[in-house]
């Protein structure tokens, strides 16, 4: 084989990966629930989703997306050995990744203030519900870049944690995908 040619690389472990094509197949079917019954009262939809305010939705993908970049950054400061720009990168993701828990905090209690709640109507069940699972995942996701912010900190060869931390990554990409996918079905489509 030739040596100039890289050995292709699948980031983490196969376990994250089972994780995370089972985790984005129910919410495709949360998805296909969604669509299905938005079809069923379309007036209903699109009446309820002009209550969302988009400013808080694009807010929370502009710091999500950027949360992102942050851990790609982090991530090939760690194939370069740089530990201290990797922990700073996860760092600021890490934050990114907490002010979209604050506005999601506020966007919420902007919503219950104005009556609407999980039984408000259909629209509303699926927002609060979607936008919920979600939020578990992010909250679940911080405690993972935290983790391994606290891991980058300790004096171990970067390579023996590499899976490790790919799977992280890999994790928290994921949230991000799904809340892409959410703001587009919740926030936008017509």
């Amino acid at each position: 084989m030739n040596k100039s040619v890289k050995e292709k690389h699948i980031p983490g472990e196969t376990g994250i990966w089972v994780f995370v094509l089972g985790d984005m197949f129910i919410f495709g079917l949360f998805f296909v629930t969604f669509a299905y019954y938005r079809s069923l009262d379309l007036a209903l939809f699109q009446q309820s989703q002009l209550e969302l305010n988009q400013n808080w939705g694009a807010l929370n993908t502009v710091l999500l997306l950027t949360s992102s970049w942050f851990v790609v950054i982090g991530m090939s400061a760690i194939r370069k050995n740089l530990r201290s720009m990797s922990r700073a990168c996860l760092s600021l993701a890490w934050l990114c990744g907490f002010g979209f828990g604050v506005v999601k905090f506020f966007e919420y209690g902007e919503k219950i203030e104005h009556g609407i709640t999980l039984t408000s109507n259909d629209f509303f069940m699926y927002y609060y519900i979607f936008t919920g699972i979600h939020f578990l995942h992010l909250i679940i996701g911080l405690c993972v870049l935290a983790y391994l912010i606290l891991r980058l900190g300790k004096n171990k060869p970067l390579a023996e944690d590499l899976p490790l931390l790919e799977g992280g990554a890999t994790y928290w990409h994921m949230v991000d995908l799904l809340w892409i996918v959410l703001f587009s079905i919740l926030y936008l489509i017509k």
